[in-house]
């Protein structure tokens, strides 16, 4: 399975940001000084993948101007700060980036359906666009390269899990599994955030997946459920259960935060930045000072 294009869905409302993502792409919030998209697409080229299929809504042209080139500003940049310069020059240079918009907020099963014209019938990843993960000695942005190696070796569909408290099942999408091997599970069934009795397991999907075309044919079989939304995992557990197919769970060994929600997107600018290569130290200094003070 050689995967040369990364989808990344990035179409929803960032109801949660609100209303901070009113006007401003939740993708787009910056993580000390990058946005969170930039993080995600910093992993995918390290995966060695050019091609990066961006799924987007109303209102967020915003994303393409980011990767577009801004004259003036890089003009600046260029006799003041060339090492920003260099930064904004690279990644624009490493990627091809296809916008495809999605017209109807009908779900992640449907925002991945939507990419099928740029991808074909050839296997690719997936990359939810507020999930980012980090190699746990660099702190550098990584995981779907550890995932397409996992399904290259075993020639099929693969994606990420990771266990969870009962308290939080419920908030994932969540696979029953049979072990195969060292920190590998055959998947064969994907349940859409079911309640902790109904759970077949704790293991849940934390948004990277790597799946074979077939993938859209099951999407485009799949009911709308609940919220009248397409959901992924519905197509997922088909495409697990395909007896040509199947597909295999893996836990990534990264750092990884979710931050499209409150709590992860601090903890992640807590983390960085007090590893970024400026303000680390100072950083860190105030915090230690910080939560050494009586309230």
């Amino acid at each position: 399975m050689k995967i040369q294009k990364a989808v990344i869905p990035a179409a929803g409302l960032g109801t949660r940001f609100l209303p901070a993502t009113k006007t401003i792409p939740k993708e787009m919030l910056p993580i000390v000084d990058k946005p969170i998209l930039l993080y995600i697409v910093e992993e995918i080229v390290a995966a060695g993948i050019t091609d990066i299929v961006l799924i987007q809504g109303r209102n967020k042209t915003v994303i393409e101007d980011f990767f577009d080139k801004s004259f003036e500003l890089e003009y600046t940049l260029k006799d003041k700060r060339e090492d920003l310069f260099r930064q904004i020059q690279d990644i624009r240079e490493k990627v091809n980036l296809i916008s495809i918009r999605q017209k109807e907020a009908l779900g992640l099963g449907h925002a991945v359906l939507c990419a099928q014209p740029a991808i074909g019938d050839q296997p690719f990843a997936v990359l939810l666009g507020d999930e980012i993960m980090f190699r746990r000695d660099t702190w550098r942005p990584h995981g779907i390269g550890q995932l397409i190696e996992v399904a290259q070796k075993n020639s099929q569909s693969a994606v990420a899990v990771m266990e969870v408290a009962p308290s939080e099942v419920s908030k994932y999408g969540i696979v029953a599994v049979e072990e195969t091997g060292r920190n590998l599970w055959k998947v064969t069934d994907v349940v859409e955030k079911p309640a902790l009795n109904q759970a077949p397991s704790r293991l849940a999907l934390p948004g990277r997946y790597v799946f074979d075309s077939k993938i859209f044919t099951y999407l485009k079989e799949t009911k709308p459920g609940k919220n009248g939304e397409i959901q992924l995992t519905d197509a997922m557990a088909q495409l697990a259960k395909d007896p040509d197919k199947g597909m295999t769970a893996t836990v990534l060994d990264t750092v990884r935060f979710d931050a499209g929600d409150k709590l992860g997107y601090l903890q992640a600018n807590v983390e960085l930045g007090m590893r970024h290569p400026e303000i680390g130290t100072a950083f860190r200094e105030y915090l230690i000072k910080k939560l050494g003070d009586k309230p």
